[in-house]
């Protein structure tokens, strides 16, 4: 099954969470091989991908975005085997309105388009901030 957008239940349930706190969305993408765009237009799924990241960036920095970490995955240790990754970074922003803010956005709405045809599944998990957050356990 793949994930790509969310599921409205799931929009809903976001929403509900409070707004006005920093929030670090966890992202973790698999890309097509292939990327097929609605008019029959095919890229790699990486540039697909790259052409997402250059048309949304601006929006996601406008709000107040910033990406805090990013990198390759390389193996799963703990989790299920069949779930692998192709990217993996953690997405900071102000406040959960400015998320909302980005999403809702015309130019964002125009570049998701392209993260739709990169995307063979994904997860985005939300995450509030803990107290002694730089402490194990």
């Amino acid at each position: 099954m793949s994930y790509i957008d969310p599921e409205r239940e799931q929009f809903e349930a976001f929403k509900a969470l409070p707004r006005d706190t920093p929030i670090n969305m966890i992202n973790l993408v698999k890309l097509k091989e292939t990327a097929v765009y609605e008019d029959g237009t095919s890229v790699s799924g990486a540039d697909a991908y790259k052409a997402y990241g250059k048309a949304s960036g601006p929006v996601f920095t406008r709000v107040g975005g910033t990406i805090i970490w990013r990198g390759r995955p390389e193996g799963v240790l703990i989790g299920p085997l069949d779930e692998t990754w192709d990217i993996a970074f953690i997405a900071r922003y102000p406040n959960a309105a400015a998320f909302m803010e980005m999403v809702t956005d015309a130019e964002y709405r125009k570049a998701v388009k392209h993260r739709q045809a990169a995307v063979e599944t994904s997860r985005l998990i939300r995450c509030a901030d803990l107290e002694g957050a730089t402490k194990f356990g």
